[in-house]
């Protein structure tokens, strides 16, 4: 009997000791996993351009003018546009020419340019095609912050923002669809007068 005691109790602490010890692996375990979890952001760092840089790029420069979107004006030649624009021609047809550039990330900026009959540059629209709904929004909030320091406060509505300054109009919507992620900004002339002067 007494060595049945004797096993009982080596038995009884011998379960509490592994019970002690999956408790210990359990919260190892956890903490590996919470490692992982931790990596993500920088995922997605890799995965997404800095978006106001990319906004930059995107416009040719900050410090343009207002109505100038990289380096052309509405009413400015083609030719101005085929001797300035640093991206590749993709299109070319009889009322506007298309350019487009790929960012390390993968991320499209094709810009086009309308022109009127007598070859003036009257509207430019530019798609940008992002990796992620995070890129979207940070891109947005850039553009935004961007556009109200040159054209004030924006008219809002759902998925779309407008300023309209200086015989310019500027529209941004958020173009994004499924896993399709993407702004589409236009900028057009309010008056044609604009247009005249060159």
């Amino acid at each position: 009997m007494k060595y049945l005691n004797n096993y009982l109790a080596v038995l009884l602490m011998a379960i509490v000791l592994n019970g002690c010890d999956t408790k210990t692996n359990e919260k190892a375990e956890t903490a590996v996993s919470d490692t992982v979890v931790s990596s993500q952001p920088s995922a997605d760092a890799d995965l997404n351009s800095d978006q106001s840089a990319l906004l930059e790029t995107i416009l040719s420069s900050s410090n343009e003018e207002a109505g100038t979107v990289r380096g052309i004006q509405f009413g400015d030649p083609v030719s101005k546009v085929k001797s300035t624009e640093k991206f590749e021609l993709f299109e070319e047809t009889a009322d506007h020419l298309g350019y487009t550039s790929e960012t390390a990330q993968l991320e499209t900026i094709d810009v086009q340019y309308f022109f009127s009959s007598d070859k003036k540059i009257n509207r430019i629209t530019v798609d940008v095609y992002l990796n992620s709904p995070e890129a979207t929004k940070q891109l947005w909030n850039a553009s935004k912050s961007h556009f109200t320091k040159t054209y004030d406060a924006p008219k809002e509505e759902a998925k779309k923002l407008t300023w309209n300054k200086n015989s310019v109009r500027v529209n941004i919507e958020d173009v994004s669809e499924g896993k399709d992620y993407g702004l589409k900004f236009q900028f057009v002339p309010t008056d044609k007068n604009v247009l005249a002067v060159k």
